[in-house]
C-alpha cells in the first residue's frame, strides 16, 4: 500500500479534530513506528503540511486549517463526481449565489474532458451514492429522450410510473428532475431522495425546444435546517462534523444542522458523541429507533434459544 494512501487517512483524521500520531498510523495500517513516523515527517517536509502537535490531546493538529494536501491524479470517478457538484452549484440562487456559481465554473473546467457520462460503475460513498446514481442514469436519459421507469415512496405512500425526463434541477437543497408522463403541458418536478429504483426503457419520446415549461429556475426560498445540540467526545477543528455543519459552539456542545430526520438519525447509530441535548423531538426519535432495535435484538435471541 503507497505511503500516500496512509497520509490521506491521517489528514482525514486531522481534519475531523482526532489528533491523531504515529501509533495510531502504525496500528491502522499495521507498519512499524518508524515507519508512521517518517510518513509524517514526510508531509512536514516534503508535502509542507503545518503539523503541530498538541501535548495536550497527544497527537498532531493543522496550525493553518487552510493548507490542502496536493492532488496527485484524478480519476474518472472523481471527474463523475465534480460534474455532480458542479451541477449542484450552478442550480444554486440563494445567499452569495454569484461566488457559488463562479465555483461551479471552476469545477466545470476540470470536467470538459468528461463530456459525456461513461457506463462504468460509480464509486461507493458514504453520502448518498444512490442519488449519484439515480443522476447518471437520468442525465443518460435526457441526453439520449428516453423514457425511464421510477419506483416513488414519499408521505403519501409508493407508487411506480413511467416519465419523460426534461431537465435536473436543484431548489430547496435537493435534487429534481422535470418531466411529463403523458401530455407535456402537466410537467412535475420528482426528487431524487423519494425515489427507490430507475430505469431506462427503451421507448424514446419527441423533444421539442418549447417542451419545457417557465418556471423551474425561478428562486424559490431556501428550506431552513434543523438544528441539534450535541455534546461531543473530541474537539472539532473545521466547521463541519463529518459533513454536518457546525452553526455554533460553546466548549464541547456543538449546535449542528441538518435537513433529512431519517439521514441525521442513522448518523447518531454510527458516530461517536456524548449527549444529544436537543431538541426534544429528535431525542425521541432516537430513543425510539434505539429501543425497537433492542426489541428485535430481544425476539431473535428468544428464538436461537428456543
Amino acid at each position: 500500500m503507497s505511503n500516500m494512501h496512509r497520509i490521506h487517512w491521517f489528514d482525514e483524521q486531522i481534519r475531523g479534530g482526532r489528533f491523531p500520531n504515529s501509533s495510531w498510523l502504525a496500528r491502522e495500517f499495521e507498519i512499524s513506528r518508524r515507519q508512521a513516523q517518517r510518513d509524517i515527517e514526510y508531509m512536514a517536509s516534503s508535502l509542507r503540511a503545518p503539523l503541530v502537535y498538541m501535548a495536550k490531546y497527544r497527537g498532531y493538529c493543522y496550525e493553518d486549517q487552510t493548507f490542502r494536501l496536493p492532488h496527485l491524479y484524478m480519476t474518472e470517478e472523481e471527474q463523475r463526481v465534480l460534474k455532480y457538484l458542479a451541477h449542484r452549484y450552478r442550480h444554486y440562487d440563494y445567499d452569495q449565489s454569484d461566488a457559488v456559481k463562479r465555483v461551479a465554473h471552476l469545477l466545470e473546467r476540470f470536467t470538459l474532458e468528461e463530456q459525456q457520462m461513461g457506463s462504468s460503475e460509480l464509486p461507493v460513498f458514504s453520502a448518498q451514492p444512490k442519488q449519484l446514481q439515480f443522476f447518471e442514469l437520468l442525465s443518460h436519459a435526457i441526453t439520449d429522450l428516453r423514457r425511464v421507469h421510477i419506483h416513488y415512496r414519499d408521505h403519501d405512500g409508493e407508487r411506480q410510473f413511467s416519465l419523460c425526463p426534461l431537465k435536473m434541477i436543484s431548489q430547496f437543497n435537493a435534487d429534481y428532475v422535470v418531466g411529463y408522463e403523458a401530455d407535456p403541458v402537466q410537467q412535475v418536478a420528482i426528487r431524487l431522495e423519494g425515489i427507490v429504483h430507475v430505469s431506462i426503457l427503451d421507448e424514446r419520446f419527441e423533444y421539442r425546444s418549447d417542451t419545457l415549461l417557465g418556471g423551474w429556475e425561478e428562486p424559490l426560498p431556501v428550506r431552513k435546517p434543523f438544528v441539534a445540540e450535541v455534546r461531543l467526545k473530541e474537539l472539532q477543528q473545521m466547521d463541519l462534523w463529518q459533513g454536518y455543519r457546525i452553526q455554533a459552539r460553546h466548549d464541547q456542545i456543538y449546535s449542528i444542522e441538518f435537513y433529512d430526520t431519517d439521514a441525521f438519525l442513522q448518523h447518531l447509530f454510527v458516530s461517536e458523541w456524548e449527549e444529544l441535548l436537543s431538541p426534544g423531538w429528535l431525542r425521541r426519535k432516537l430513543q425510539q429507533s434505539a429501543e425497537g432495535l433492542i426489541d428485535r435484538l430481544a425476539i431473535k435471541r428468544k428464538q436461537n434459544v428456543e
